[in-house]
């Protein structure tokens, strides 16, 4: 679990990338969930946009995918989400204490 401080640090981090998962029409299936596991692995921190074709709620959507990833929901606004899960491999991101 993150602190507020450190979700803080994380939204601050995210605010400039831009969007590494896309989900569309056919909403969350294996080769979505195998590219957020790649990411997070890779970078710590992804940023998902849900298209316009997808009925699909950010909130609702985030927090079962950061379930199922074990991984932090960090923020979500408008069609877009954000997920952070330190790497076993490839530390990056020093979360503040």
């Amino acid at each position: 679990m993150i602190t507020g401080k450190q979700r803080s640090f994380l939204k601050k981090i995210a605010h400039d990338l831009e969007p590494t998962v896309y989900i569309g029409k056919s909403g969350i299936n294996d080769n979505v969930l195998k590219e957020m596991d790649l990411g997070l692995e890779k970078r710590e921190i992804i940023k998902v946009k849900i298209q316009e074709g997808c009925e699909l709620d950010p909130k609702e959507v985030a927090n079962d995918m950061a379930k199922s990833l074990d991984a932090e929901f960090v923020q979500a606004i408008g069609r877009k989400f954000v997920l952070y899960r330190p790497s076993k491999e490839n530390r990056k991101i020093e979360l503040p204490k």
